[in-house]
């Protein structure tokens, strides 16, 4: 679990947390004791420094598991893992569910059979969850009531994430898409050919900040100087009650700079080639994420409802963890 977590094989945020719990409770069925149990928590949490559902799970198996005796442990972990993946289907569902009016009422000012424009950044459907996905949840649910809408998806580089994920998901949901650079989303916005941004988020500040895909918040900055509304999908275990500043406290994981300098692709044998797309010798930096600060934020888009991108709405829907 902890390598297919670290090398991507899974990604997204709410199915990170769903795979380390599996994860955990593979360890309990190897060996249920205290001592190798701590030392699967610890190398399932190193494995990705910025998705906080991989702490918010391991922290949930663990406290579950901790006063069981020995003997238990294994059973009542695979529960709690299958729990926690139908709670993160229902969560998600839940998203779309709140924000399908968003969509609907901009379809409303639309002119007859014209499409509601969406922009998303990265993956963030059921390809990164168990199920319906994050900010791709609402364009499902709006799909599926008739709406006719449009998802500019952008490629996502350097591991193109929307290109070949992104893509693929309404392709085969049978929803209309268009494949954009990752640097013509403001263009796109200037020409008003964008009604709503979408993204997810791997982890949201209890203050309102989401840290997401490198490149977010350049969407964020374009769509806010074009007055288009910008809503993240943040389920609450992607929510960081303790951390307030995210630019100050975010972990960025900064990843193999060879994500950026070679590109795989499908030859036309159908093979799978990589190749370097840099002049020899240059070096190059590969920052996974970025943060968006609550200022350049419509909304966020959780399981109970939209809240502003601030602390007292968020603590509004989710008085439990009110300080």
């Amino acid at each position: 679990a902890s390598r297919a977590i670290t090398d991507m094989l899974v990604r997204g945020t709410p199915l990170i947390g769903a795979t380390a719990a599996y994860g955990y409770a593979l360890a309990a069925h190897t060996d249920p004791s205290d001592t190798h149990l701590e030392k699967a928590y610890s190398k399932l949490l190193a494995a990705r420094p910025t998705a906080v559902n991989l702490r918010w799970a391991l922290d949930k198996m663990r406290a579950h598991l901790s006063p069981l005796t020995e003997d238990s442990r294994t059973e009542a972990a695979y529960k709690l893992a299958a729990s926690i993946c139908d709670e993160d289907s229902d969560m998600c569902e839940a998203m779309g569910t709140y924000g399908l009016p968003l969509i609907e009422a901009l379809a409303k000012e639309k002119e007859k059979g014209a499409p509601v424009n969406i922009l998303t950044h990265c993956n963030a459907g059921w390809l990164a969850t168990v199920d319906w996905g994050t900010a791709i949840a609402p364009i499902y649910k709006a799909h599926e009531a008739g709406i006719n809408v449009h998802v500019w998806v952008d490629e996502t580089r350097p591991r193109n994430q929307g290109a070949s994920l992104t893509a693929w998901e309404p392709a085969n949901h049978g929803i209309p898409h268009t494949l954009i650079v990752d640097n013509a989303g403001g263009h796109l916005m200037q020409q008003g050919l964008v009604d709503l941004c979408f993204v997810g988020t791997d982890r949201t500040t209890g203050s309102g900040d989401v840290c997401n895909k490198i490149g977010t918040y350049l969407k964020a900055l374009a769509a806010y100087d074009n007055e288009i509304p910008f809503y993240v999908c943040a389920p609450s275990p992607s929510i960081d009650w303790a951390m307030e500043d995210g630019l100050m406290q975010m972990p960025i994981e900064e990843r193999s700079s060879e994500e950026v300098t070679k590109l795989t692709g499908m030859t036309a044998a159908g093979t799978l080639e990589t190749i370097s797309i840099i002049a020899e010798g240059t070096p190059a930096r590969n920052d996974a994420f970025d943060v968006t600060p609550r200022e350049y934020i419509t909304g966020l888009v959780t399981e109970r409802g939209i809240a502003e991108a601030n602390r007292d709405s968020l603590e509004a829907l989710f008085p439990e963890h009110k300080q």
